[in-house]
């Protein structure tokens, strides 16, 4: 956030089949606090569609995230966080389907994203960048190959 005393991170986990790939698992870490949500091929209904972790606690309790109110949508495919008491209007969505997980920031401003580093390149712009910070990638591919994660990066 662009408010130096929340901090948040959001990893987004691929598995490649064949010649694509797609996000499998979504972790975002604000403050202390860690919530993984993970897509399942299984046909599953209620709450056996829900596959996450709540601080490292498979199916855990789940109410908030570093005071952030976090909802379970009645269909168990869409988890929100609503960031409303820092940042009204905003919130942090992961919606799954099947084996696939999304995430979507919804109503973003500079105010509070206005500082975010990443794959998803500079708010205020739209450039996107390198992990340097400094070189500007254009093509796609290099910024996908430039951004993902190796086993020697830990």
């Amino acid at each position: 956030f662009a408010n130096q005393s929340i901090d948040l991170e959001i990893h987004l986990r691929t598995k490649i089949v064949r010649y694509w790939s797609y996000i499998k698992t979504a972790s975002i870490r604000i403050g202390n606090d860690i919530l993984e949500v993970e897509g399942s091929s299984n046909k599953e209904d209620g709450e056996d569609k829900r596959h996450y972790w709540i601080n490292f606690e498979y199916g855990g309790p789940l109410t908030d995230l570093a005071g952030f109110p976090v909802t379970i949508s009645p269909r168990n495919d869409k988890f929100t966080i609503h960031l409303d008491s820092v940042y009204p209007g905003q919130k942090i969505e992961i919606k799954t389907f099947k084996e696939f997980v999304g995430v979507k920031i919804v109503g973003a401003t500079e105010e509070s994203f206005g500082n975010a580093v990443g794959i998803t390149g500079d708010f205020k712009t739209g450039h996107t960048y390198a992990r340097d910070g400094v070189t500007e990638l254009n093509d796609f591919n290099e910024l996908g190959l430039e951004w993902q994660v190796l086993p020697s990066d830990g």
